[in-house]
């Protein structure tokens, strides 16, 4: 089992920047994917980044290219999302994800086994 807890979430002006940091315990994995997504109200769940642990490989959505960044730390075992320029539109609850596939599959919720609870990203015009 692998738990994720997310954090970092809260409200900003448009424009702002805010970090989020995904910590997993239990059982990893070197070649594991860890994905941040993202659901609006109303939506569904979006595909925001992601990183392969093992050679720090990273995927992005066409619509955070560019503004968000993500990394992770080897030692705390923790994924972060630096998110800069931030829009209205970013607003959501974002979520942490991790699984085993191969990397052509970041983008699909659906191949992650596991997830986060979710911290909310609110951006005021």
């Amino acid at each position: 089992q692998v738990q994720l807890v997310e954090s970092g979430g809260g409200l900003v002006q448009a424009g702002g920047s805010l970090r989020l940091s995904c910590a997993a315990s239990g059982r990893t994995f070197s070649g594991v994917v860890m994905g941040w997504f993202r659901q609006a109200p109303g939506k569904e769940r979006e595909f925001v980044a992601a990183i392969r642990w093992s050679d720090i490989s990273t995927y992005y959505a066409d619509s955070v290219k560019g503004r968000f960044t993500i990394s992770r730390d080897n030692v705390k075992n923790t994924v972060y999302l630096q998110m800069n320029s931030l829009k209205p539109e970013d607003t959501a609850v974002y979520y942490c994800g991790a699984g085993l596939f191969f990397s052509e599959y970041v983008a699909d919720r659906r191949k992650y086994n596991y997830w986060g609870q979710g911290t909310q990203v609110t951006v005021s015009s």
